[in-house]
């Protein structure tokens, strides 16, 4: 350990080095800058990307019958024989193809998927933002191990300030109660720093991004 003539010297040259100004200028940091760096990279292709690389399992649909097809093979794929979906565009839809599935929460436990809308989509983070808006609620994009998700190209915004501000417009007056924005399957590292997927809430994260409205 240093004596106390030494620590004393390094305070005196602390003390010193305090009272002299420095001739370094130090930029004002500017908060109004976005922290992204520009791209030039289309935002349904920086999306797709981003959320490819967060372990979500992506499919583009060329239309709304592209949509069901592809939905059907991942029903398939999947074996799920316990799909709930509560909102009305996609409770019609499913019923119009006579896609098995529940429209309440009715032994809800038994869930295997659960088939939502969303809000936006967020291009740089690959994010999927949902709220307590909609008719699916809170527990339909948590509590199922499989979370499918339908979106349109239209509901593609590229940051996440731009996503606040289309909710603080489509909600004027009453803005959600809950937010989330979804980027993968739930996962933690908490246990011995081993990843885990599904800790918190779905393990798979599935989205169907369609060109054009149901």
């Amino acid at each position: 350990m240093p004596s106390s003539q030494s620590r004393e010297n390094i305070l005196n040259r602390i003390r010193a080095a305090l009272q002299t100004p420095t001739d370094k200028h130090v930029p004002k940091p500017d908060f109004s800058a976005s922290i992204y760096s520009q791209t030039s990279e289309e935002p349904s292709i920086l999306f797709a990307q981003t959320f490819i690389k967060n372990k979500g399992e992506f499919y583009f649909c060329e239309n709304a019958k592209h949509f069901l097809q592809q939905l059907q093979e991942v029903i398939a794929k999947k074996n799920i024989t316990e799909l709930y979906a509560w909102e009305d565009p996609l409770k019609e839809i499913l019923s119009q193809e006579n896609i098995p599935h529940k429209t309440d929460d009715r032994n809800f436990t038994r869930v295997e998927a659960g088939l939502t809308l969303c809000e936006c989509l967020i291009a740089r983070t690959g994010g999927v933002m949902v709220s307590s808006r909609q008719l699916a609620g809170r527990r339909l994009t948590i509590y199922p191990p499989v979370h499918m998700v339908v979106a349109y190209t239209s509901q593609i915004l590229l940051d996440i300030k731009d996503s606040l501000q289309f909710l603080q417009e489509k909600y004027p007056e009453n803005i959600p109660s809950m937010i989330s924005m979804i980027a993968g399957p739930s996962r933690t590292a908490d246990i011995e720093k081993t990843l885990v997927l599904g800790a918190h809430g779905p393990k798979e994260l599935v989205l169907f991004l369609v060109e054009d409205q149901l």
